[in-house]
């Protein structure tokens, strides 16, 4: 396989009606980590706005439970798109996220700018900071953003951009808006930033935190309250990423997918799970029968007690990895 086969793969896809066919290959062949790195660094920022980050604060999720919550988005986020919006496992896990969504008072606003940073991140962690082996063509761009839109339905978003280009301008214009310090948003930071340093052994620890914090723009660091980045710290994360991009290139292209479900640093779930079965059940929110959960005193939810993301009866399904297909119905919030 050539190096640039599946690029010539893509470009022979419609932008619209494959594009959830073109960000699997992005995310499961070209840019496995990459992508893994950008939507992370997406998510991250949204907790620099106050109405997010002092959510995310109240329910404790991001700061007693980082490694399960950090697990659950990431596996609901790979389902959906390893499997697609069709009936089965990528529906049972819009259909989860949803149901989590729909217990807290969310602005339309706040979801739009969530799902802004999903289709721009990435591109700015490949094209505009150089951290991609290659840059995204324009017909990618245009496929993520048909994905994260269709995505966006799905979740009963309302006015949502049709471009990329307005999706950056949206993203762009809402953090230059609300960007602020909170204290909600400051602790899920640092939860957030401990479970990454963490993810690495110990004796690179000391080195990791300070590489991760130069990658933070400074609209991100003032947000926070962190320290401004040493020049030097930021050109080491800059060029020792830019290095690594350019050694990819060199590499074969990945003729097996690796998806973020196989990724080393999710743990909780060392026996598979169920798509229905992971996150949290907020009250009132209705829970697989025969799951035994624990409930969270600080806010009622309840969770899955360890042992619980698979129900035992269906353990072979919810293990299959088989993409589904067809056309789901939409999802409300």
């Amino acid at each position: 396989m050539k190096r640039f086969e599946w690029r010539d793969r893509i470009h022979a896809l419609d932008a619209e009606a494959d594009c959830e066919q073109i960000v699997r290959i992005l995310s499961a062949h070209e840019f496995p980590w990459d992508i893994e790195q950008a939507l992370g660094l997406a998510l991250y920022r949204t907790y620099a706005v106050p109405s997010v980050g002092e959510l995310l604060g109240r329910t404790g999720e991001f700061t007693e439970r980082t490694q399960r919550r950090y697990d659950d988005t990431a596996l609901i986020l790979n389902d959906i798109l390893e499997h697609g919006f069709g009936p089965g496992r990528g529906r049972d896990a819009l259909r989860r996220m949803n149901q989590m969504h729909r217990a807290y008072d969310i602005s339309n606003d706040d979801y739009l700018y969530v799902l802004s940073t999903f289709v721009v991140m990435p591109v700015r962690w490949l094209n505009d900071y150089g951290y991609g082996w290659r840059r995204l063509t324009d017909h990618e761009i245009a496929a993520g953003t048909n994905y994260y839109r269709k995505l966006g339905k799905h979740m009963g978003i309302k006015d949502i951009p049709g471009t990329y280009a307005e999706f950056r301008e949206l993203m762009d214009s809402y953090e230059h808006e609300h960007f602020a310090y909170s204290d909600g948003g400051r602790a899920v930071s640092d939860a957030t930033l401990e479970l990454m340093v963490n993810f690495y052994p110990a004796w690179q620890r000391p080195l990791v935190r300070p590489f991760t914090k130069a990658l933070l723009d400074e609209p991100l660091i003032r947000a926070f309250g962190y320290p401004e980045p040493s020049t030097a710290w930021r050109k080491i994360s800059s060029g020792a990423l830019k290095l690594r991009a350019r050694i990819v290139r060199l590499m074969p292209p990945r003729t097996e997918p690796r998806f973020a479900r196989q990724s080393p640093n999710i743990r909780s779930y060392p026996d598979g799970y169920d798509p229905s079965r992971i996150g949290t059940f907020p009250q009132g929110c209705p829970v697989p029968h025969g799951m035994i959960t624990e409930e969270i005193a600080a806010t009622g939810s309840r969770v899955p007690a360890p042992g619980q993301g698979l129900a035992p009866a269906s353990a072979s399904e919810a293990l299959t990895t088989t993409p589904e297909t067809g056309e789901p119905e939409p999802t409300e919030r």
